[in-house]
């Protein structure tokens, strides 16, 4: 194959980075840090963009945009807040540039400095409540149900495709409300719109959960996320929703007139998802041939691929496939023809392979005069020769089925790798193999980092369903736990 990468078994990393670059998704940019999404890999994020953003609507919310740029002293404001994400901020110090009086190129202008730095948006929670102190006079104001699409840049230092750069591209919603009890509401329903998207779309069977405080998002009272399992065992957290409580409300001084005729502060939510999730998606699923797309976000449903050795045959049999991707795109399935006559179809099956389109049709000579067609599954690159007659009502279901097969394979390698750990040194051997260790905990942060020190494990999270809340004792310490945590090395 023309573009052959890593195997996984070898080198998890490297086959990762390879299946990044190689299936044209992404490439690192000439800006440290940062990352060029290409085509394809844009194709896949404007499909989970598009899905969200669905979902967010018909949960009330609507879209707005805030600035890039946020001025320092807002970040000051929620002391919390500014510890959380002071190291990882970009500061922007002067407005222009001038020409290098000493030699060639540009340099800051020194009479351009501004009155008051600016900090490149990290997040946006201080700019957004700034914002609503404006909006919000009354209860009759609330709720606001707010989300934008954005950019986003953490100065991170080390940093992998997708996975962890220093801009990247998501979604945050800032929610007021006029009571906690709607505010916590808000907080649950949103991250289990998560959890169904992952689940439904992404094929990645996710687990719900609270994160300990020291855990939290900073500025939150309380945070919910969704973690999910990755093949080399790694935990991965997809997404998260955030109980902010009065905090930011008391910092930019955002009261309401409430119904009783007093003033209140307002309750807040936030919560987002990123383009980690192009990462979770190709980790959670992918082999050692290449991508492999759950068909609901693939860009390409099916690819077809004409197999000829004389240029009559070749019309003959494009004339045929043109006909089935009609009777397909009617039915909403997206299709490719790929005619190129510079390629050898050997080549053409194994470049889609990598790119991970679902279903390949492939027609020879052969079929033409059997009327039949050649289809291989990407998911488990099975191939079966069947009628043309009705293929495309049997391509509508083949791709709910691979939807389906490829969520099925990744909950059972969750499954059979998530396993109850009752003492430290069995942990301390476990956690080198992987996996989802499921362990009391006595409920301290003195714990949780010891763990950390010693293992490099943290708890991905307290599951909120689906796992045993029976009460037992720390793994670590002996001392009484009220249940079992997640623990997990991370990304």
């Amino acid at each position: 194959m023309a573009k052959e990468i890593v195997n996984r078994e070898e080198n998890y990393s490297l086959w990762y980075n390879n299946l990044v670059i190689k299936a044209d998704l992404a490439e690192n940019s000439a800006v440290r840090g940062c990352m060029v999404i290409k085509p394809y890999g844009y194709a896949i994020w404007e499909k989970m963009q598009a899905q969200l953003d669905k979902m967010f609507k018909e949960t009330g919310h609507v879209n707005a945009y805030f600035p890039l740029f946020i001025p320092k002293s807002f970040l000051s404001k929620e002391a919390e807040h500014v510890e959380g994400f002071a190291k990882e901020c970009a500061v922007v110090t002067h407005h222009r540039l001038m020409t290098n009086p000493n030699g060639p190129g540009v340099v800051v202008d020194p009479d351009a400095k501004l009155e008051e730095e600016l900090v490149v948006r990290p997040t946006s929670e201080t700019i957004i409540w700034n914002t609503y102190k404006n909006w919000i006079k009354s209860y009759r104001d609330l709720p606001i149900l707010v989300n934008q699409w954005a950019n986003v840049v953490r100065w991170e230092m080390r940093t992998r495709l997708f996975l962890r750069t220093a801009e990247f591209l998501w979604q945050e919603g800032h929610t007021a409300h006029s009571t906690m009890q709607e505010a916590v509401e808000e907080t649950e329903r949103m991250v289990q719109v998560y959890a169904r998207f992952a689940r439904e779309f992404m094929a990645v069977p996710v687990v719900v959960g609270r994160k300990t405080e020291s855990e939290r998002f900073a500025g939150a009272l309380d945070t919910l996320c969704i973690e999910a399992l990755m093949q080399d065992g790694k935990a991965l957290q997809a997404g998260t929703s955030h109980f902010l409580g009065q905090n930011f409300a008391k910092a930019f001084d955002v009261q309401f007139a409430n119904k009783e005729g007093g003033l209140d502060y307002v309750w807040a939510t936030s919560w987002g998802v990123s383009t980690r999730l192009m990462g979770a998606l190709i980790m959670a699923h992918s082999d050692n041939n290449g991508l492999v797309l759950p068909p609901k976000l693939a860009p390409i449903h099916v690819v077809m691929v004409p197999i000829f050795k004389t240029e009559q045959e070749n019309d003959m049999i494009l004339a045929k496939m043109d006909e089935i991707k009609v009777g397909l795109e009617r039915l909403g399935v997206t299709v490719k023809i790929d005619n190129r006559d510079n390629l050898r179809s050997g080549f053409k099956f194994a470049e889609w392979e990598l790119k991970g389109v679902p279903v390949r049709i492939a027609m020879g000579p052969r079929d033409l005069l059997n009327g039949t067609v050649e289809i291989a599954r990407r998911d488990t690159l099975e191939k079966i020769s069947r009628s043309r007659e009705g293929v495309e009502e049997f391509i509508i279901s083949l791709l709910d089925t691979i939807q389906e097969n490829i969520y099925n394979k990744a909950l059972k390698f969750r499954e059979e790798s998530t396993i109850e750990v009752d003492d430290y040194d069995t942990f301390k051997e476990k956690i080198e193999l992987g996996g989802f260790l499921l362990c009391h905990w006595d409920g301290t942060p003195e714990t949780e980092q010891k763990i950390k020190e010693e293992t490099k494990a943290t708890i991905r999270c307290i599951p909120l369903e689906g796992y045993s809340s029976e009460e037992g004792r720390c793994v670590y310490s002996g001392k009484p736990s009220k249940g079992r945590v997640i623990f997990a090395r991370a990304y």
